[in-house]
């Protein structure tokens, strides 16, 4: 036999190396976009649940009392969660306020990609503060449900509108 077919025959086979290479950058390529999805949806993902501030609250079987009607005992805020970077800014609610990244906002969010021009309005009737959704793109959550009409807002409740989160405080 010749030598240059000795050779051949019996040294290393490339093909199967770059077999391997080709299916590990397949792979990676696989993780990499495993990774952007991740990002993505923790990113347009609804706030998480309300923590429950004590433990003596009446369990599901007990039935507590109705409450009484109440008029508001001082103003109400939202305060800022989310993003961390504008985190701890606080706004009055007063009699009515919009979010959204329209500078003309009472609560400008131009940071936020996926909040709509005028997002939602609050406003106060009876004593009590209500949001509304302005036909947004990507809706408005309280406390991790979406909103279709006017719905209450209570101390300790999470309002989202688009990637920022909100807590109401007196």
């Amino acid at each position: 036999m010749a030598p240059a077919l000795l050779a051949a025959a019996s040294g290393p086979t490339y093909s199967g190396v770059v077999r391997l290479i080709q299916w590990c950058v397949i792979a990676f390529v696989f993780l990499f976009f495993l990774r952007v999805i991740r990002a993505v949806w923790v990113e347009v993902r609804p706030a998480g649940p309300r923590q429950a501030r004590s433990t003596n609250r009446p369990g599901p079987t007990t039935r507590a009392p109705a409450p009484a009607p109440r008029r508001s005992k001082g103003p109400m805020y939202l305060d800022v969660l989310e993003p961390v970077d504008h985190a701890g800014q606080r706004f009055d609610i007063g009699d009515e306020l919009t979010i959204g990244r329209s500078p003309a906002c009472t609560v400008p969010t131009g940071y936020d990609i996926y909040s709509s021009t005028t997002h939602a309005r609050l406003f106060q009737r009876d004593g009590r503060v209500y949001v509304e959704d302005l036909g947004s793109t990507n809706g408005t959550f309280v406390n991790s449900e979406r909103i279709a009409k006017p719905t209450r807002l209570g101390r300790g409740d999470l309002l989202q509108v688009g990637g920022t989160v909100f807590q109401v405080s007196r």
